[in-house]
């Protein structure tokens, strides 16, 4: 089975849903056949590496609301995050473009290190503070999920995996993805936004019970038997 996650690294929902898909896959039996790919998706592509507001202002700005007022909901979404084991640091959270990042971990998938790097990128945003948009920091990170510094530095700098990020954005728009995180399991059924585990299951049982059903061969027309006008060769003899 494959599951294909859109999702972006400065979106909460992605990675309070990233944990609520890992905890159903725990219990599932079958989890070392099920394949999960992480793929690009950016709320803000026109999000700065430098911004200079923190994230309460700029929610409150964008929905126009107060700054008290977007405290409280980060406060919110905080707590839903301490329900499966996330600590959100909304207060020193560095707002930034994500580019760069899911360019890193493209490269990151070739050498079989997407899943690694995905959590770290995501801790990085949430819990650690960190610009994920500065490409020295990406460089470390990469470092820490198991990648070569330098070579990640190098990828960062000449652009490459860029397109790997367009084509993944451009995938979500033919699928009318218009938020994140979004989960397609085998190109079959979709599961919009962080939902509660029991969905993830459900979704997980479906498809596992309907990949093992034997396919049945439908024969269109009558059987040679019955028509023997057909063309065919059957018994060792052939008609013509």
């Amino acid at each position: 089975m494959r599951i294909d996650v859109w999702s972006d690294y400065a979106c909460p929902f992605c990675y309070i849903g990233k944990r609520r898909l890992e905890h159903a896959l725990s219990q599932f039996a079958d989890r070392d056949k099920v394949e999960v790919v992480f793929r690009s998706f950016q709320l803000d592509p026109s999000a700065r590496t430098d911004e200079t507001r923190d994230i309460h202002d700029m929610l409150a700005s964008k929905y126009g609301m107060t700054r008290d007022k977007a405290q409280a909901m980060n406060a919110q979404l905080a707590e839903q995050a301490s329900g499966v084991g996330l600590q959100f640091n909304f207060d020193t959270v560095v707002p930034t473009n994500t580019f760069d990042a899911h360019r890193l971990n493209h490269y990151a998938a070739t050498k079989g290190k997407a899943k690694e790097m995905t959590e770290r990128l995501l801790k990085a945003y949430f819990t650690d503070s960190v610009n994920i948009g500065d490409r020295k920091v990406l460089a470390l990170l990469a470092s820490e999920a198991g990648l070569d510094a330098a070579e990640a530095s190098a990828v960062l700098e000449n652009g490459a995996y860029a397109d790997e990020v367009n084509q993944d954005i451009a995938a979500a728009q033919q699928l009318n993805v218009t938020g994140v995180p979004f989960f397609v399991f085998n190109n079959k059924y979709a599961v919009s936004g962080a939902q509660p585990g029991p969905v993830f299951t459900e979704v997980l049982d479906t498809v596992w019970a309907e990949e093992q059903k034997a396919p049945q061969l439908q024969v269109v027309g009558q059987p040679k038997s019955q028509a023997p006008d057909a063309e065919g060769c059957d018994d060792g003899s052939c008609s013509i």
